[in-house]
């Protein structure tokens, strides 16, 4: 199916192209905007005119409706008529947005997400811009490839933001691939859309770089909204695309992918995603960033789709949490990098803040594992302490003053981690300016303690390595 032909998409893009954040800050003020982003439309409906730019905003930012002649003479070149017979409007005196536009950088976004309005979808409903969506283009790598691959396109959110001059689409929903025409069409941009489940559009095929918002909330009975739900069983969908991983990717390329899994009574959630990858060819970074319980996660998905009325659903979706002893539902994302080698799994909780765009920390997180820190080369090394570092302590009062009973490192940059030390690490560390090498350093470590420095090296050696790793020591 094509909700418009490529001549009449282009006029439709010719027609909206001074619509965007930037035109709407300058004319409207940046407090109107900012109001507005927050669903308070007063400031911005106040300064609105019927000159394009305020019925357009009137259509799809605030979401009213507006004179049918205005709109006529702000969508010229694309008519009035053509907009209706698509679906793009609703109405006849009175005209309202049919479809609903979102900006992304300086790309503008169709789909079936309506301005102002939540739940009461359908089954085939196309999202738009949402919260996943933000997250996965903040993670996904910026450094441009010769191929790209978005699984479970929906409108083309992240296809239309890679940076490679090859990018295949691919979605089971036919409407999803209509609107991701329609956008690349609109946004001058070229995409191979491909309609499929998953992988299968794709099969044989490699890329350099994969990246996927899929449908992955977990155990939904009945419905089957095919933007939500994978139609796999649990979190399968998350483990299939871990599994196909290392055959998707050339040499050296990377899936980057969002996820749902489980809590499962008596299973670590790190010991079940790392089960999902292959043994060999990969190194792979999965980041848990939110937890909730069945109960919160239903009351979650069921708002989402409108369906929070619907007791029999939550009682059914609830009982099967309860029967596979499921205790929360994580959320967060996966990064696997193709490589030569045993696969490497590291999993982490990153509940706090962490300073974005996230794709500069991925970026980090693969450059300090790109070659192993054998204790050999770490031996000859000269460390210094990275900048934003500082060391924190508690102390209780005694009887002989002051007694520190916990030390720990914190950044201030990249994944703000904080680290627990011990005494002989704070030793090291402040020694660590980048003059002096670790064998050096430790040598005199071992004279003070009175150990011997081979011994002494071979604790020193994984906490230093670890503290490398996660950035608050620089080689």
């Amino acid at each position: 199916m094509r909700l418009l032909e490529a001549e009449a998409a282009a006029r439709l893009g010719l027609a909206l192209r001074g619509f965007d954040r930037a035109a709407l800050r300058r004319v409207y003020g940046p407090e109107a905007v900012a109001a507005a982003d927050r669903g308070d439309y007063r400031a911005l409906l106040a300064r609105c005119g019927d000159d394009p730019l305020g019925v357009q905003a009137r259509l799809w930012v605030a979401g009213v409706p507006v004179p049918a002649a205005a709109v006529a003479d702000a969508l010229a070149p694309f008519t009035l008529d053509e907009a209706l017979a698509c679906g793009l409007l609703t109405g006849t005196g009175e005209v309202s947005a049919g479809w609903g536009a979102q900006f992304e950088g300086d790309r503008l976004l169709f789909s079936d997400q309506l301005p102002n309005t939540t739940g009461g979808r359908g089954p085939e409903h196309v999202l738009g811009v949402g919260g996943a969506s933000k997250l996965l283009l903040d993670l996904t790598l910026c450094e441009p490839v010769a191929s790209a691959l978005d699984l479970g396109t929906g409108c083309g959110v992240q296809a239309l933001a890679l940076r490679s001059d090859r990018v295949a689409a691919t979605d089971l929903s036919e409407r999803a691939l209509a609107f991701a025409e329609l956008n690349a069409a609109v946004n001058g941009v070229e995409l191979e859309l491909l309609q499929g489940d998953l992988l299968e559009p794709v099969a044989g095929r490699r890329f350099d770089l994969v990246v996927a918002n899929p449908p992955f909330v977990i155990g939904t009975p009945g419905s089957g909204w095919t933007y939500r739900d994978g139609g796999r069983e649990a979190d399968g969908i998350a483990a299939e695309l871990a599994a196909a991983s290392v055959g998707l990717l050339n040499p050296g390329g990377t899936m980057q992918f969002l996820a749902n899994w489980l809590h499962r009574k008596g299973e670590d959630w790190s010991e079940r995603v790392a089960g999902w990858f292959p043994d060999e060819g990969l190194r792979v970074w999965a980041v848990e960033r939110e937890v909730l319980d069945p109960l919160d996660y239903v009351r979650t998905w069921q708002r989402d789709s409108g369906e929070s009325h619907d007791a029999g659903q939550a009682a059914a979706w609830l009982d099967w949490f309860e029967a596979n002893e499921v205790e929360a539902v994580g959320f967060g994302f996966v990064s696997a990098r193709r490589i030569d080698g045993p696969t490497e799994v590291v999993c982490e909780e990153a509940r706090h803040a962490v300073e974005t765009p996230w794709s500069d920390r991925v970026a980090d997180w693969f450059a300090l594992r790109a070659e192993p820190l054998e204790p050999e080369a770490l031996w000859e090394a000269r460390l210094r302490v990275a900048d934003g570092t500082v060391l924190q302590q508690t102390a209780a009062l005694g009887d002989e003053g002051w007694d520190v009973d916990r030390q720990w490192l914190q950044q201030a940059h990249g994944m703000r981690y904080a680290e627990e030390v011990d005494p002989l690490v704070v030793q090291f560390l402040g020694a660590c300016d980048g003059n002096a090498e670790v064998r050096l350093q430790v040598q005199l470590l071992a004279d003070t303690y009175g150990a011997e420095p081979a011994l002494l090296y071979a604790q020193l050696y994984p906490v230093v390595k670890r503290l490398i790793e996660r950035g608050f020591l620089q080689l």
